[in-house]
């Protein structure tokens, strides 16, 4: 005899010759509406039979013993114009039908079915409470007007609808996906279940073309595919779209067939320790696609080659390959035109068991049609307008300022985050300003650069960097040069912003002004560490070339690893003569194309990347040591002949930093105690520093060695400053808001109140 569910339904009546009939378990999913109750009942009971046959919903008739129940709830309507709220005066009081019951574990369980409602709840909770703060939850921010769609009916019916469940597991419960294949639920999702992954992956705004031609492969014609573009045109979007596709052309026979599923190679072998494992679950994986035509999608095709085992030959990719060629295995993957080219070096054959189908950028036009879209898009979900100005202002800025970035994908990312942020700040239009301080926000790019009618005097800018380095007239000037450069969109984009070589004898400003570089550029987001330092002492061995490139795991370097995360940066190569050779060859194409691509074909870029190298070369030759000028030695001639041709002429500008001379190390002395009063023990007592020259001379000449420049300044302040500073404060626990007077006096330091 067929096993036989029974189900509570909720039945009533929206208007005369109208009927709602909703289940218990699931109010928002299993509703019908119908002439008559028993007409609702009958289409209630299609449903679950069609759920039974698709395997997309997983009933689980866990509502024992209902009831109906009748609670009596006070709502306060609002409204609301532009930011403030004006709640009603007078409660509105509702007469809501529930139905409470158990489950099989022994929880209770309420249902409100005419607003949608569900929860569990504890035997000893008091449910009228709940109920009323459910209600009031889901009701609170509506108008009288909105309220009344919701106003509950006069008389309602707790029905008992019977269903048949013989085609499910003996338990009552209808096999779920996870139940059916469990092997790929474990390592893979589908891509068109849920909103969440509906949100994940978007729309292919303007593609439609290439998913009709990606459905007939799939389709027609049993392929498997390689996507192939450059990171970021949409790859995966028109895979999801496709698989949205192919979900609604599927009929309820057909059972869950074409779904298409997401994973990594990373994931195929992931908990697998012994030998064989990986391979089994593969194995199974296979097996269970097969049971309903499905399709298989691989984030990466270069993942496949490179995982699995000691080489290409051992690789996922490898044991694949007969089950492609036999065609028990339909895949989708991904590839950039680069990473295509290794799989075809590294594993050849492989990549001729798929089609390609190449995803071309998009031009400007296009460009602009989809982005108008994703901000109608964005404007639904969250309610809000946008003026086309905006629109056209982030398809700029991105192409200006990230042009190695493919449209759509950090496009689309940033405006979904700025319609994020409208709905946060309660925004009813995006406006250009909005754009702006979003990108800022994104990339620490300060507005000057952003708005072309801010304008940016060279002077400016100099008077910054001698803010920050002192004595160093042609290098602070030469910093200048690259900002205004860059404002003035004179820069070529096909190369870093600039490649700067910095000279002279150590301690002297030059990793100062490389910091002082990276605040000017990218210090206006969130995350100001913006200068990635790499001693290029520690890549003096024959194999360092490699280490750039890989991290101890074989996969990218910290390096790589920064750049691609965040390629608005300072990049200082320190002392960068100390390299191996096989280091600067690996240079060469970084500041000829500004883009650097490892023997995997995964690129990393560097055009938004200032890079600045250090050197000491000439700085023991020539000149007088100390205070005052000097006519030096000459870097450019040093770096000329250390350098081989091919190297140096790619260099932008050699910038020398000549010996500080006495007035530059008094002004840093200055610099350095002024940044003491900042720190925190004095700042959170409201103590300030005042000091004499005597004092700033001695620190001085105490703080400067011909060798070492400035540097011997930090231990002076720490012994001669610090130090006592550190013994006063602590002998006058109760010092607040004061001025400290430092005075250097019979050759120790006073310190008294002003």
């Amino acid at each position: 005899m067929a096993a036989q569910a029974h189900v509570p339904v909720l039945c009533w009546p929206n208007s005369p010759g109208v009927w709602t009939a909703c289940l218990a378990e699931d109010p928002k999913s299993g509703v019908a509406t119908a002439a008559t109750a028993d007409e609702a009942l009958r289409q209630l009971t299609e449903l679950l039979e069609w759920m039974r046959r698709k395997m997309y919903w997983s009933p689980t008739f866990d509502f024992e013993e209902p009831k109906l129940v009748w609670f009596k709830i006070e709502v306060r309507p609002q409204y609301q114009e532009e930011d403030r709220v004006y709640p009603c005066p007078e409660a509105i009081r509702l007469r809501l039908p529930g139905v409470c019951g158990q489950q099989a574990n022994g929880a209770s369980i309420c249902s409100l079915p005419t607003l949608g409602l569900r929860f569990d709840f504890n035997a000893g909770q008091d449910l009228p409470v709940l109920v009323s703060h459910f209600v009031n939850n889901q009701l609170r921010e509506l108008t009288p007007r909105q309220l009344v769609r919701h106003w509950p009916p006069a008389e309602v019916e707790l029905r008992d609808l019977v269903v048949k469940t013989s085609a499910w597991l003996s338990n009552g419960h209808p096999p779920s996906i996870q139940e059916q294949c469990p092997q790929l639920a474990a390592v893979a999702e589908t891509m068109t279940s849920g909103r969440d992954q509906a949100a994940r992956f978007g729309q292919a705004w303007g593609r439609q073309a290439l998913v009709d031609q990606l459905l007939s492969r799939l389709t027609r014609e049993k392929a498997s595919v390689i996507l192939v573009g450059e990171a970021g045109v949409g790859k995966t979007t028109l895979l999801a779209e496709a698989a949205r596709r192919l979900q609604r052309s599927s009929t309820a026979e057909s059972g869950p067939a074409n779904r298409v599923w997401l994973t990594n190679a990373a994931r195929l072998i992931a908990g697998m320790k012994y030998l064989g494992q990986w391979e089994e679950r593969c194995e199974r994986i296979i097996d269970e696609l097969g049971g309903f035509s499905g399709i298989l999608g691989m984030e990466n095709l270069l993942d496949l080659v490179q995982l699995g085992g000691q080489g290409p030959a051992d690789s996922i990719a490898a044991f694949l390959l007969p089950y492609l060629q036999r065609s028990e295995l339909r895949l989708v993957t991904e590839a950039t035109p680069a990473e295509l080219e290794a799989c075809r070096r590294l594993l050849p054959g492989f990549a001729d068991v798929f089609q390609i189908l190449v995803v071309p950028p998009f031009d400007d036009s296009e460009a602009m049609d989809a982005l108008g879209r994703v901000f109608e898009s964005v404007g639904r979900n969250h309610h809000l307008d946008s003026d086309p100005e905006a629109r056209a202002l982030v398809y700029r800025l991105h192409q200006r300022f990230l042009p190695y970035h493919s449209f759509p994908g950090k496009t689309v990312a940033f405006v979904q985050r700025l319609g994020e942020e409208a709905a946060r700040q309660k925004w009813t239009r995006i406006t250009s300003r909005h754009v702006v301080e979003q990108f800022l926000h994104a990339t620490g790019l300060p507005e000057v650069f952003l708005r072309d009618d801010l304008l940016l005097e060279f002077d400016e800018v100099v008077r910054f960097f001698r803010g920050r380095v002192l004595g160093q007239e042609a290098a602070c000037q030469a910093a200048a040069n690259v900002v205004t450069t860059f404002k003035a969109g004179l820069n070529d984009p096909q190369r870093p912003l600039g490649v700067l070589l910095f000279c002279g004898p150590t301690g002297v400003g030059k990793t100062a002004l490389a910091g002082a570089l990276a605040d000017y550029f990218f210090g206006q987001g969130p995350s100001r560490e913006r200068m990635v330092r790499l001693d290029m002492s520690e890549y003096s061995a024959p194999w360092s070339a490699r280490r750039l490139l890989f991290g101890p795991d074989g996969g990218p370097s910290e390096l790589i690893k920064k750049l691609r995360q965040q390629p608005l940066v300072v990049l200082l190569l320190d002392e960068i003569e100390k390299a191996a050779p096989e280091v600067f060859d690996l240079f060469l194409n970084v500041f000829d194309e500004g883009r650097l691509t490892d023997p995997l074909g995964r690129l990393t870029h560097f055009q938004s990347a200032v890079i600045i190298m250090t050197s000491n070369l000439g700085a023991s030759r020539g000149g007088s040591l100390g205070f005052g000028p000097s006519a030096g030695p000459s870097y450019e001639a040093e770096a000329m002949n250390f350098f081989r041709p091919e190297f140096y002429n790619r260099i932008d500008a050699v910038v020398p930093f000549q010996p500080l001379g006495e007035e530059a190390i008094l002004g840093i002395t200055r610099k350095e105690l002024g940044e003491i009063s900042r720190r925190e023990g004095l700042a959170k007592a409201g103590l300030r520093l005042a000091w004499d020259e005597p004092l700033v001379r001695h620190l001085a000449q105490t703080g400067f060695d011909p060798r070492f420049g400035a540097r011997p300044l930090q231990r002076a302040l720490e012994q001669e400053v610090i130090t006592p500073l550190a013994r006063f404060l602590l002998a006058q626990p109760s010092l607040q808001n004061a001025t400290l007077h430092l005075a250097w006096r019979d050759e120790r330091l006073q310190i008294s109140l002003d």
